[in-house]
């Protein structure tokens, strides 16, 4: 889906004509919550979530905490539910498409084994019996079927909740107090201040586009494309590096977070790069969900800590 511009409006009356259905789905979500009895697994569990529906960076924040643990000596394994997927599993991501297991455990089987299972207490089980240390679950927050050892919500400070509606009248999952009351530590992504830091650890993370790829495009005219949460986000990441790399970035063009690029897209698109003179630039992302990638190039997204460190908010866990 696009992200609805009334998310970003608390005043607008479509979002409070929605208000009712936000007020069932908060209370259908608290009653999750109470409902299910957590198992606790052999080996600690780390959930990286957030409390919005739509991309926040929890994927590159997952990636990036477990290369940290790798370099502790970990054996790290990420759990994910595939977000439209068509394997049930619980399967070992290896050399799967993304219609099978979803776009974003491929980009996190890069960095250590990746299960992906519908039920993800079946998962979790299954990377404990391959030999996990430390499990973690990539969007897992609002999943109550596994003990979580530490939770770690994941907020953008300059969208943080958009018009701080429940969904459908806004993108909220949950309420904020209800979310952030079962959270050991926040990831905050951006330099924006943040009210609610004081109460709970965190890390501050900025992201930029990764360099190699940048240097790749030096002076070159750039036709962005996205299919994730907010892709305004990306294209803007893209203009502010254009002068240090010369870059002209044209309008970028929007497409629904996951969205499965068909044929007749990609070709729509290479004809427009070629009429501008251009070159299509893309998310990693969107370059999973790419049947063929012959003329498009990706960015990379590089996280950097500029805040906080990962042993500040595990401290006294016992990894």
């Amino acid at each position: 889906m696009i992200t609805p511009s009334f998310w970003h409006h608390s005043d607008s009356k479509i979002a409070k004509a929605l208000s009712p259905l936000g007020a069932l789905y908060g209370a259908i979500s608290a009653c999750l919550a109470r409902r299910n009895t957590p198992e606790k697994l052999s080996v600690p569990v780390i959930c990286i979530g957030n409390l919005v529906v739509g991309g926040a960076g929890k994927t590159p924040a997952a990636m990036l905490l477990g290369q940290a643990l790798i370099a502790q000596g970990k054996r790290v394994h990420f759990v994910s539910r595939g977000y439209r997927g068509s394997l049930r599993g619980p399967v070992l991501v290896k050399g799967h498409s993304f219609q099978e297991v979803g776009d974003e455990p491929l980009m996190l089987a890069k960095i250590a084994p990746t299960w992906v299972a519908k039920d993800r207490s079946v998962g979790a089980l299954a990377a404990v019996q391959a030999g996990a240390e430390i499990i973690i679950l990539d969007d897992g927050h609002q999943n109550f079927t596994i003990h979580k050892d530490c939770s770690l919500v994941v907020i953008d400070t300059d969208y943080q909740f958009g018009n701080g509606r429940l969904f459908p009248a806004g993108p909220l999952r949950e309420s904020p107090a209800q979310g952030l009351a079962r959270a050991q530590g926040l990831i905050l992504v951006g330099e924006k201040e943040f009210p609610l830091v004081s109460s709970l650890p965190f890390v501050r993370l900025r992201f930029k586009p990764c360099k190699e790829d940048l240097e790749t495009l030096q002076s070159k005219t750039l036709l962005p494309f996205a299919g994730i949460g907010r892709p305004q986000k990306f294209f803007k990441m893209l203009e502010d590096y254009a002068l240090a790399y010369d870059l002209k970035v044209l309008k970028g063009i929007n497409f629904p977070d996951h969205y499965t690029y068909s044929e007749k897209d990609l070709e729509n698109l290479q004809q427009k790069a070629k009429r501008e003179g251009a070159m299509l630039v893309t998310t990693e992302k969107d370059w999973m969900r790419l049947s063929h990638k012959k003329g498009i190039f990706m960015v990379r997204l590089s996280p950097d800590i500029i805040e906080g460190s990962w042993d500040h908010i595990w401290k006294g866990l016992e990894f």
